[in-house]
């Protein structure tokens, strides 16, 4: 006996919805096995040259931040706003950064009023070497940042190495942070 066409189309039927689980069981068992963070947020900017901009001084006695203050040796992009409460979080081990090690940290404002910015560094001390005011955002844009705090290590030729979302802790400023800025010039 032949099997008619409306009985194999109801047969398919019956496996498709078995073959969609089996496709979808597959894909997440390759995301979970695959070793990837799901947490992590790739950067396009990795291996490329910082965006260009120049951002007006916050503070009187220190320059603004721009482009060409990223040449020469590797330095550390920090984005942080006064509001921002992991940016606070964050803020001592920023501190500790620079009394521990040789290193430049370029502080961008984002997007925050600059007396409040400025009653921030002068309550939690000012790890930075300048600091920029990103009034509009614009250049958080340019960099892609997702929110405040997010931290980019630059090279000495100007190229990002590395990104940071969220705030630095002591385990990330020792294993990657602190590597890429002493590396020397690129």
């Amino acid at each position: 006996m032949t099997e008619t066409p409306a009985r194999a189309g109801f047969r398919v039927a019956y496996l498709l919805p078995v073959l969609l689980f089996l496709a979808l069981a597959g894909y997440f068992a390759w995301a979970l096995l695959s070793g990837r963070d799901p947490q992590r947020l790739e950067s396009a900017l990795i291996g490329r040259p910082a965006p260009a901009f120049a951002l007006p001084a916050l503070l009187p006695d220190l320059p603004g931040a721009a482009r060409a203050d990223l040449a020469g040796k590797p330095v550390l992009v920090n984005f942080f706003a006064s509001w921002c409460v992991p940016c606070r979080i964050e803020h001592p081990y920023l501190m500790e950064l620079t009394k521990n090690a040789d290193v430049t940290i370029i502080g961008i404002v984002y997007k925050d009023k600059p007396e409040a910015a400025t009653a921030l560094l002068r309550e939690m001390g000012n790890p930075y070497d300048r600091v920029g005011q990103d009034r509009d955002g614009r250049t958080a844009i340019d960099f892609g940042v997702y929110g405040v705090p997010e931290s980019y290590v630059i090279d000495a030729g100007g190229i990002v190495r590395f990104r940071q979302p969220g705030p630095l802790t002591p385990d990330v400023i020792r294993d990657e942070v602190l590597p890429l800025l002493k590396t020397g010039p690129s």
